[in-house]
């Protein structure tokens, strides 16, 4: 059996438990923690770094967690909401005038939440993806794709910068020096949207499924190589991209997120535990609640299947939270105070990947002995 090292309170045996087996079933290296009450019950981690698995995994290792980014990117947008600073049912135009053009003054900011603004792809080359004033110029001059708020369409990388910019007018701060000042620092996680160079010897770069190689790519919906029906791809971005230095150095705030699972349940946990996490309070309790509000329950029309979006969270049942292309995710659960947070860097076939699910299976089954 693979050697899982950290710790984690006899209860939550199976979840290490799980993680070994992944790794023993070929997996190259991963995180897990699994937070109640604000406490870490799990925080386990094995396998390698590297591909050629010469690197063992450490407690500080970190990875791109793809769009597992955006719950911390919508966290930034609650925190201002609950402060009185970002009315959510406002026009994005109010707080980025530019942006009321071309069809869009009718987007208001909760549609950028829950993937229904009508922009969902990319217009221009990936290298604009590195280039904030360019990324956000292109999108104020495009058209919507449908009527705002009418459907939903996952905003893969688009929704990262379209938060990023209200919040970038309102507080003159960047999506990621807001986040590491008023969430990551005060809490004291380990993750942060971009990374400067100082941190590049800890990240675990990602490994593309087993039959694939560099130039494995997502398609709109960050989860699949092959575009869904109907749907123009403007950029693809392919693992090669991924794990460049110029992906790690840029502000990408739907995608671009380096932590380990330890630092995203941490982070989360402020939803799981009604807004406080230790001493740190980020949001009111009626904060917290407003990220389950629904507002769009159906068909995505990119990922080509049923969803339910809250505010910048995806809804399942009672619990929230989103998943990253390759595998990792993170599933906060309020009414059990629990997060539970998976990361890697081997990347699965999305059709073929149950990995999350299996984890969160096995904290469930924790947390039962737990509050029996």
């Amino acid at each position: 059996m693979a050697d899982i090292q950290g710790s984690y309170d006899d209860l939550f045996t199976a979840v290490p438990s799980a993680l070994a087996g992944q790794l023993d079933r070929g997996d190259t290296g991963a995180s897990i923690a699994v937070f109640v009450d604000g406490e870490p019950v799990v925080d386990v981690w094995g396998g390698f770094a590297d591909a050629e698995r010469t690197i063992a995994w450490q407690r500080d290792t970190i990875t791109n967690v793809w769009s597992v980014t955006k719950t911390m990117t919508a966290l930034c947008a609650l925190v201002l909401a609950d402060r009185g600073d970002l009315d959510l049912t406002a026009p994005v135009g109010r707080y980025w005038p530019e942006f009321a053009a071309a069809g869009k003054e009718a987007v208001l900011v909760r549609h950028v939440l829950a993937h229904t603004a009508g922009l969902p792809d990319w217009e221009g080359p990936i290298d604009e993806l590195y280039d904030w004033p360019s990324a956000t110029a292109r999108l104020a001059a495009q058209e919507p794709q449908w009527v705002p708020g009418s459907a939903a369409g996952y905003h893969s990388l688009t929704q990262g910068f379209l938060v990023g910019e209200v919040v970038r007018r309102i507080t003159g701060r960047s999506l990621d020096e807001f986040f590491a000042a008023e969430v990551a620092r005060p809490l004291g996680a380990d993750f942060s949207i971009g990374l400067p160079a100082e941190h590049d010897s800890r990240v675990a770069l990602s490994v593309p499924p087993p039959s694939r190689d560099d130039d494995y790519a997502a398609g709109p919906s960050g989860g699949s190589a092959h575009p869904a029906p109907g749907t123009v791809v403007r950029v693809r971005v392919r693992v090669r991209d991924g794990n460049s230095v110029a992906w790690r150095r840029a502000q990408i705030p739907a995608a671009s997120g380096f932590g380990n699972a330890r630092s995203v349940a941490l982070v989360q946990s402020v939803l799981a535990c009604g807004g406080a996490v230790g001493e740190v309070r980020l949001l009111s309790p009626a904060g917290c609640d407003r990220a389950r509000e629904e507002q769009f329950s159906g068909e995505d029309r990119v990922l080509g299947m049923p969803v339910r979006y809250g505010l910048g969270y995806g809804l399942f049942g009672s619990s929230l939270g989103w998943g990253g292309w390759g595998g990792s995710l993170v599933m906060v659960d309020p009414e059990y105070r629990m997060a539970v947070a998976y990361v890697t860097n081997q990347m699965r076939e999305p059709a073929e990947d149950d990995r999350g699910l299996e984890l969160v299976t096995a904290a469930y089954d924790g947390l039962q002995g737990l509050r029996a």
